[in-house]
């Protein structure tokens, strides 16, 4: 992966995205899906004692094991918001290690990519090289681009109502809704808000409006 021109900064959030290479699918299946969320959950740490595809096989007990020891360590990334669409992908996160979000990006693309070679029987990169990453500067556009990411899959078309996003898989929106243990950090976002509730009506209130939208220049791949 090139290096950046311009080095992402430690303690800073930024909003980082790829997609497909000539925009193909890099989702084809639920399970896939799941692969690129077990993915970013086990590479926001440094140096895992195994491989992720190596890690999904162990028995459950001994994978906690392994999660509890990595718990410890200082990640390399802290994951606000994310969500995963059929060619590309979106995460609001914060760079907690020099050069953690370069590290973390190519440790999940590259495992990623090994793992949908190997399904579809092909070679060759997956993904663009180069990554793109908008730093978020103010508390206004932290809680925007949350939004914009938890409303993908409704400006997406991939669901038809914007009440089944509470549902969406693929998103960390779910997560914010229910009162579980998760590798996304909550605490941050929901400060802004005085209950879940208002979190939701916050995020929903948009939904027609971003669906509308044609563009959002700062967020695109163009």
């Amino acid at each position: 992966m090139p290096g950046r021109l311009v080095p992402l900064i430690t303690n800073e959030i930024y909003h980082v995205f790829n997609r497909g290479i000539n925009r193909q699918p890099i989702f084809t299946t639920k399970r896939e899906y799941q692969r690129a969320v077990d993915s970013i959950m086990f590479y926001r740490f440094a140096n895992p004692p195994v491989r992720l595809s190596k890690f999904l096989r162990f028995e459950s007990d001994r994978q906690n094991e392994i999660l509890q020891m990595l718990e410890t360590r200082e990640p390399l990334v802290q994951i606000f918001s994310y969500c995963f669409m059929p060619n590309h992908f979106h995460l609001l996160i914060k760079q907690k290690k020099d050069n953690g979000i370069a590290r973390f990006i190519s440790n999940v693309q590259n495992s990623y990519t090994r793992y949908f070679n190997t399904r579809h029987q092909r070679d060759g990169a997956l993904l663009l090289n180069q990554f793109k990453a908008v730093l978020i500067e103010t508390d206004e556009q932290f809680l925007h681009v949350s939004r914009y990411i938890h409303l993908n899959p409704y400006t997406g078309y991939l669901v038809k109502y914007h009440n089944e996003l509470e549902t969406y898989a693929w998103s960390s929106f779910p997560d914010y809704l229910k009162n579980n243990s998760s590798f996304v950090t909550k605490d941050l976002l929901m400060s802004f808000f005085r209950t879940v509730g208002q979190h939701k009506k916050f995020v929903l209130d948009q939904a027609d409006y971003q669906r509308r939208l044609k563009e959002i220049e700062h967020l695109t791949f163009e």
